[in-house]
């Protein structure tokens, strides 16, 4: 007998396909959607895309909101970020369609119905582009961020490594997930997927991530209903490993969220002691519990809290008793924007020190939490001074806190790997292939 053929895949419908990414860009630019939720919207009403169809909409979708201010510059000169009048929806991604789909003007104006002649002006555009010659405006230009953004960029890393930031902060996120060890280790885990036709390659840097090759839908596999892992960035995963959570200890994860840190936590605790979840959503804290419950969790305890100064009523019977108080803060996600596009045309430049008051309240209102000798980890998923180092030297300075070397739990082997030493470490997408994190850990004087 001969061997059966692979069926060949079948074209996309790219009529279906520009409906979708027009419908979904249309509700994070027009209405301020996350992209993430927009695109969960329209993806779970329709019922007729192929699997394939359904990836190439979200890749069209992440990539245009990415080359949105570029496009928009190079369609009506103005820089990214801020309005591009005549610019509409059709014809902003006809342009990209052009720009960076490998269509011709033809063939993206037929298909989104837009006059040739909107689309006449990219070549113009390049021209005003080449011409440039203030490098940050370029440099915003090219990457596709507002100026305000790069200019922080520049001023914290300078301007070439600002740039390989900027090109890496384009590029498309990997699919990372972290092994559940209360189910298997990372080998075991490995093989599990490969059964599943999931190919993995270990992470550089976190010993219990894999990264997957992404073709196939991780939520829908075996071993991730099973709670045998968790989807969860390596740098993530990294902050997790720094707190050095252990087996009977009291710990606090003061801004659990939906609990990704707080299972990391909960599994180095392996079902021992009691791990308090804080959070001022209840929502996202009963995303938490369904998660504990699918990775075989049982000492996560979670607690709504207000979100001003009246939480610390709500908290007192931990104050002095946590072996570790992780403050893993609110902030601007400047480091998540490979992954979170959209958030760069929602940030203003006054986000960062906004947030950064925030970040002090937080630290000095949940510091307080951890016993004498107990460790104190902050961290942000932000780039830049302004909401990491410069905070991290108010607790210091004003809290008393006494900072603590990460090799104490990150390994002196892997803080040199990670090019870094002492009690603060940050992490950035074009030196490490992770999200852009910051972490810092303190032992509380006493």
């Amino acid at each position: 007998m001969g061997r059966s053929k692979a069926r060949p895949e079948r074209p996309p419908r790219l009529d279906l396909v520009d409906a979708l990414v027009l419908e979904v860009h249309g509700l994070v630019h027009d209405q301020g959607w996350l992209a993430d939720r927009a695109l969960e919207r329209v993806m779970r009403r329709e019922r007729t895309p192929w699997s394939s169809e359904r990836r190439l909409v979200a890749e069209s979708v992440y990539a245009l909101i990415r080359a949105q201010g570029q496009i928009d510059f190079l369609l009506a000169g103005t820089m990214p970020g801020e309005p591009a009048p005549g610019v509409d929806l059709a014809t902003r991604y006809a342009a990209w369609l052009v720009s960076a789909g490998g269509a011709t003007r033809a063939e993206a104006a037929r298909r989104l119905a837009v006059p040739p002649s909107a689309l006449a002006g990219l070549e113009t555009g390049r021209a005003r582009l080449a011409g440039l010659e203030d490098r940050i405006d370029r440099l915003a230009v090219e990457d596709s961020l507002p100026r305000w953004i790069v200019e922080r960029l520049v001023a914290d890393l300078g301007e070439e490594e600002a740039r390989a930031l900027s090109r890496a902060m384009n590029a498309r996120a990997p699919l990372t997930v972290r092994a559940n060890l209360l189910v298997g280790d990372r080998d075991a885990l490995r093989e599990r997927l490969a059964g599943e036709g999931m190919r993995s390659e270990p992470t550089r840097f976190s010993p219990w991530g894999l990264v997957l090759d992404g073709h196939q839908n991780a939520f829908a596999l075996r071993s991730f209903r099973s709670g045998a892992f968790e989807i969860q960035d390596e740098g993530s995963q990294l902050i997790a490993l720094a707190c050095g959570a252990r087996p009977g200890w009291v710990a606090v994860d003061a801004c659990a969220g939906a609990g990704g840190k707080s299972l990391a936590l909960a599994m180095e605790m392996r079902g021992k002691g009691s791990l308090h979840a804080l959070d001022t959503d209840a929502d996202r804290l009963a995303d938490a519990r369904r998660r504990a419950r699918r990775a075989h969790v049982h000492n996560l305890r979670d607690r709504v809290v207000a979100p001003g100064p009246e939480a610390a009523t709500q908290i007192a019977d931990l104050a002095g008793k946590a072996r570790l108080v992780l403050v893993d803060a609110p902030c601007s996600g400047l480091g998540t924007l490979r992954r979170k596009p959209d958030a760069r045309w929602r940030l203003r430049p006054d986000d960062p020190l906004r947030f950064a008051g925030l970040q002090r309240e937080l630290l000095a209102r949940f510091a307080p939490l951890a016993a004498p000798g107990g460790r104190i980890v902050y961290a942000t998923c932000a780039i830049g001074r302004t909401e990491n180092d410069d905070v991290a030297d108010f607790a210091a300075r004003e809290l008393g806190l006494v900072p603590e070397p990460l090799e104490a739990t990150l390994g002196a082997e892997r803080m040199a790997a990670l090019g870094a030493a002492g009690a603060r470490l940050s992490l950035y997408p074009h030196r490490h292939g992770t999200d852009g994190f910051f972490v810092t850990a303190f032992r509380k004087a006493g």
